[in-house]
C-alpha cells in the first residue's frame, strides 16, 4: 500500500483517486468543494483541509487541476507541494496545461531533488470511473518508470512521450486534431440531413470507408447510430465543450509560439469559442452540430 496525495477531486480527479482506493492504495485528498471530499470518504479516502496536510506524509502525488497557473500555485507556493513533500516523493501532474508551465515546474521539482511527470489524460469522464484513460507521458526514463504502476491503475494505455513537458504537447496535438475532426463530422451530418441521407445510413458508409475516425465511430454526435454516445443523452458531457475550447486555445498558443502554421485548427478554436459564448460550454463538445444546424 502507498500512500498518495490526490489533489483535484472533480469530474475527472475523483474517478481516478477512486481507482488508486480500489487497487488499495491510501488515498488522501484535498479539494475546494465539500462535494467533491465528501464522495472521496465515501469511496475510503481521506480528506484534508489543505494541501501542506495533505501531501505531507505522501510518498505519490497526483494532481488534476484547471490551468497552467493552478498547477504552478499549487506545486510552487509557500503553502504548496514542493515545500511540504518528504524527500524523494514522486510527483504525477494529469491536468492538462500550457507547456511552459509543466516544464517550469518540472525544472523547480528537479532542483527540489524529486522526480516528477507531466501525464495529462484522454478518455473523459468515462475512462476515469472505468480506468481506462489514456496518458500522454513527459518526464525522465526514471521518473517514468516510477509513475507507470500508477498510472496504470487509472489508465488503460500509458505511452512515455519524452521529456519534460512533452505530455502536454502531445495533448494538444492530439485535441486538436480531436475538436477539427468532430467538427468535420458533424458539418458532414448536417449536410446529409439537407440532402435527405439518413444518419444510420451514413454512420455504417463512413464508419467502414475513407471518413473514419473517433469523432465518427466512438462518439457519433447525432442520436441512434452509437447508443453510447452523448447524443443519446441530451449531450450530456463526457467532454465538455468549454474544456475543447481550453484545450484549442493551448494548441494555438503554442503554435503561435513555435511559429506553427494551424489554420484548422484556429478555426476550429474560433467555432467553439462561438459556441461557448453562446452559453453551451456545459455541453458536451459534440453539441456544437446544433450550431452548425441553425448557421449553415
Amino acid at each position: 500500500m502507498t500512500a498518495v496525495a490526490f489533489l483535484g477531486l472533480g469530474n475527472m480527479g475523483g474517478p481516478m483517486a477512486n481507482n488508486l482506493i480500489a487497487a488499495g492504495h491510501e488515498v488522501t485528498g484535498f479539494d475546494l468543494s465539500e462535494e467533491a471530499l465528501a464522495r472521496l470518504e465515501v469511496a475510503g479516502g481521506i480528506r484534508e483541509g489543505d494541501i501542506a496536510t495533505a501531501v505531507r506524509a505522501a510518498d505519490v502525488v497526483v494532481t488534476m487541476l484547471p490551468a497552467g497557473g493552478h498547477v504552478r500555485d499549487v506545486y510552487m507556493k509557500a503553502e504548496g507541494v514542493l515545500a511540504n513533500v518528504k524527500p524523494g516523493t514522486l510527483l504525477i501532474d494529469s491536468s492538462t496545461i500550457d507547456v511552459d508551465s509543466a516544464r517550469a515546474v518540472a525544472s523547480a521539482a528537479s532542483e527540489a531533488g524529486m522526480l516528477m511527470v507531466d501525464a495529462p489524460v484522454s478518455g473523459g469522464t468515462v475512462g476515469a470511473a472505468a480506468g481506462t484513460l489514456t496518458f500522454m507521458v513527459g518526464g525522465s526514463e526514471e521518473a517514468f518508470a516510477a509513475a507507470k504502476p500508477y498510472l496504470d491503475i487509472m489508465g488503460k494505455t500509458v505511452v512515455h512521450a519524452g521529456g519534460a513537458g512533452n505530455g502536454q504537447a502531445a495533448k494538444i496535438c492530439n485535441n486538436m486534431m480531436l475538436g477539427i475532426q468532430m467538427i468535420s463530422v458533424c458539418e458532414a451530418f448536417v449536410l446529409a440531413e439537407k440532402l435527405g441521407l439518413d444518419h444510420q445510413k451514413l454512420y455504417d458508409i463512413s464508419s467502414t470507408a475513407s471518413g473514419q475516425c473517433w469523432s465518427l465511430t466512438s462518439y457519433c454526435p447525432v442520436p441512434g447510430p452509437l447508443p453510447t454516445s452523448p447524443a443519446n443523452r441530451g449531450y450530456q458531457p463526457g467532454f465538455a465543450a468549454a474544456m475543447m475550447l481550453k484545450d484549442l486555445k493551448l494548441s494555438q498558443q503554442a503554435a503561435r509560439a513555435e511559429g506553427a502554421k494551424t489554420p484548422l485548427g484556429a478555426q476550429a478554436s474560433a467555432l467553439y469559442q462561438q459556441y461557448c459564448e453562446k452559453g453551451n460550454g456545459d455541453f458536451d463538445f459534440s453539441a456544437i452540430i446544433e450550431m452548425l444546424r441553425n448557421e449553415v
